[in-house]
């Protein structure tokens, strides 16, 4: 389709595609250096415009993230702190700022906010979403008209329903649509072109069995989830029965290749539909003068660890992938290495286009460090929290940290604090501390060794103003920093 002819600089503000996918490891992206799969339309995104090399999310399950992307907030503002507590969608986004300032606005695809009056999407023009997760092939959607079910593999679908939306628009407005995709979730159901793809040997991670050394500097949390490659996998994840000559090691190493198999396959359908929207911009002629963004609610762990899922504040769980384009004010092919958070998402988003952010949004744009030659300084570490301890399925405990470009600290906490979705047991707090520079891996905890004990002190500090700078609070159970000024102990 042609472009139409713009009339008004007011006209000729920038669209915006946010293609969001669900539980795609950056580790999983070429442009990231991955080991297991190549992904050639994201990272045509990223060779057009910039890649956010240390993209953080602030609570790594998909409600939460979701929830901050949109809001510009943390978990304890916006109030979305496990799956199971659903978004008040009537809180400013960064789609209710567009829509105020002329944007037309669509989602199409994951909400997995909630649903029903008051937590479903809220400032949106149009709305078609999944309930709950989904489904791979012939997905229903809530509509505002009630439900409908549309045939075919479900990222196609989505593709195909935010592409019309857009073709469908008559005035010449700039526009803002939402692509959110259920896959790569769990269990991992690939589509007919890609289903097979990856059937040769996968590349295993070098962390696959340290589990077999019981971690034996990490905190009892390694221990007690329950998401490993080994054990955790079911019938509906695998799709096929294991051999039964296979054991241990062998059969660890068969459910890595099927998981990994299947995981890779959505991931490639998905890749796939990044590039029918590249394609799609460019033939409008829309592509320069459009912020195309793909990013993953989380990242995950394939195989590192002994693992499968997130939530767990170490690197793989937390870096999400971010890429980003837009030809008329992005230099292409940069490489942004400052710490960002999903947080900043909505910030960014909104200077981009030249639209006032909301005074609750939390967080900082990036815009300026991508776009400018001399931005002020990204910041020196951020602040994260998972709050839904000891889930009935995963088992991961409630913990809280803080992450420099080289180090880590995580306190597990170990309390559900009532909320939904948690055990009701609490378990004795216990502290994590990596060095990132020499332990990339993150597999010996270095909270205890007498040589890192002036970094944990200061990283407690840190930790503990980033807390009372964001209004969250600290779990009764932990000390007051002792390196902190008198005036800010609050005793």
């Amino acid at each position: 389709m042609a472009r139409h002819h713009h009339s008004s600089p007011q006209e000729d503000r920038p669209n915006i595609v946010l293609i969001l996918t669900d539980d795609h490891a950056a580790h999983a992206v070429s442009a990231y250096g991955s080991a297991v799969n190549s992904t050639p339309r994201i990272d045509e995104i990223a060779e057009t415009g910039a890649l956010l090399e240390n993209c953080f999310c602030t609570n790594s399950i998909c409600a939460p993230s979701r929830a901050s992307i949109l809001t510009g907030t943390y978990s304890h503002v916006h109030g979305v702190t496990t799956l199971k507590t659903p978004i008040d969608a009537g809180q400013p986004t960064f789609i209710t700022q567009l829509r105020d300032a002329g944007y037309r606005t669509a989602i199409f695809g994951k909400w997995h906010l909630g649903h029903g009056e008051g937590h479903d999407p809220e400032g949106f023009d149009q709305w078609e979403v999944l309930i709950d997760q989904g489904r791979y092939v012939d997905p229903e959607f809530l509509t505002v008209d009630g439900m409908i079910t549309r045939p075919g593999y479900a990222t196609d679908v989505i593709t195909t329903q935010a592409l019309n939306w857009v073709e469908s628009l008559e005035s010449e407005a700039p526009w803002c649509v939402l692509i959110h995709h259920k896959a790569p979730h769990r269990s991992w159901f690939p589509d007919e072109a890609h289903a097979g793809m990856y059937a040769d040997p996968i590349p295993v991670p070098e962390t696959l069995f340290d589990g077999k050394n019981d971690w034996p500097t990490r905190s009892e949390a390694a221990r007690h989830q329950a998401m490993t490659i080994a054990d955790h996998l079911y019938p509906v994840d695998l799709k096929v029965d294991p051999p039964e000559h296979l054991s241990g090691d062998e059969l660890t190493l068969w459910k890595y290749q099927r998981y990994m198999e299947d995981y890779l396959a959505c991931i490639a359908s998905v890749d796939d539909n990044v590039g029918q929207v590249t394609d799609w911009l460019r033939e409008r002629g829309d592509f320069e003068n459009t912020l195309l963004m793909y990013t993953s609610d989380q990242g995950f762990f394939l195989g590192d660890h002994g693992w499968y899922d997130k939530r767990f504040m170490y690197d793989e769980s937390i870096r999400m992938p971010f890429v980003l384009s837009l030809p008329r004010q992005i230099e292409a092919g940069q490489r942004h290495a400052g710490i960002v958070t999903n947080v900043d998402i909505a910030q960014s988003v909104l200077e981009a286009v030249g639209v006032a952010s909301h005074p609750r949004m939390q967080g900082r744009s990036f815009w300026r460090d991508i776009t400018q030659g001399t931005p002020e300084p990204s910041p020196d570490g951020f602040y994260y929290r998972y709050y839904e301890n000891d889930d009935p399925i995963h088992h991961v405990f409630a913990h809280y940290g803080y992450r420099t470009d080289r180090y880590k600290l995580i306190y597990f906490y170990n309390d559900g604090l009532g909320l939904p979705g948690s055990g009701t047991e609490t378990f004795t707090p216990k502290w994590e501390m990596y060095d990132l520079l020499t332990d990339r891996e993150e597999v010996h905890n270095v909270a205890h060794d007498p040589e890192y004990r002036d970094v944990r002190a200061d990283l407690e500090v840190r930790m503990w103003r980033s807390q009372r700078a964001l209004g969250d609070t600290p779990h009764p159970s932990q000390p007051v920093p002792a390196g902190l000024a008198h005036d800010e102990r609050g005793e």
